[in-house]
């Protein structure tokens, strides 16, 4: 009697669900690191930004004081007063240097700008700018005082953080950096002012021309 044969149907294999065993130390390792990376990167534009907008203000406010204190400069000395014979009516620019940069003072008698003021004033100041040293730092003072007033005048920073102020005047077909009208009694031609600022790791010079109409 032949025997049977016995099939088996083939069973089916359920696919095994891997368990999650977490990350090694490795990856902790590499994701640390990539954190670190771009979080200095993020850091360094942040300050680089910052300092750029620190940089513009400074020199904005820079600007603004450098126009100012030339405007005021031209101001006066196209308003200079001066009569033969006066002593008290001078022009004189002397030619000085601080640590091998311009440093030249300037002394004039000009017209008196409006004021609200009540006191009695006459018509005409006494303007003197002068450069002062401070652990090698130059700042422009400027002192004013009524020409027949009794008040001394206190000087007052103009521009600080300066590199040079250097005042020149032109007569006769030639610039020189010199000037007192007790040797030269007139006014000169023309007036040169130029300050010299720091821009960044450079120095600028900027000048502006100045013409006293009464000579």
């Amino acid at each position: 009697m032949a025997s049977a044969a016995v099939f088996q149907r083939p069973s089916r294999r359920h696919p095994t669900v891997r368990g999650s065993s977490g990350f090694t130390l490795l990856e902790v390792l590499v994701a640390m690191l990539l954190l670190v990376i771009v979080a200095g990167a993020l850091y360094s534009s942040y300050f680089t930004v910052l300092r750029a907008r620190e940089r513009a203000d400074e020199g904005g406010e820079q600007r603004r004081e450098l126009r100012g204190t030339l405007d005021l400069l031209r101001r006066e000395i196209d308003g200079a007063f001066y009569r033969s014979g006066d002593r008290r009516l001078r022009f004189v620019v002397e030619d000085r240097d601080v640590f091998g940069r311009p440093a030249s003072t300037l002394e004039l008698v000009t017209a008196a700008p409006p004021s609200a003021d009540e006191r009695p004033a006459s018509d005409l100041v006494l303007v003197k700018y002068g450069v002062k040293e401070k652990e090698r730092q130059l700042a422009l003072n400027r002192e004013a005082t009524d020409l027949f007033g009794s008040m001394k005048p206190l000087p007052y920073p103009q521009m600080e953080s300066i590199e040079g102020f250097l005042v020149e005047c032109y007569d006769s077909g030639k610039w020189v950096r010199s000037w007192n009208t007790e040797l030269s009694p007139k006014l000169p031609e023309r007036v040169r002012i130029t300050l010299t600022v720091r821009d960044g790791e450079q120095t600028a010079a900027y000048s502006v021309q100045a013409r006293p109409r009464v000579r």
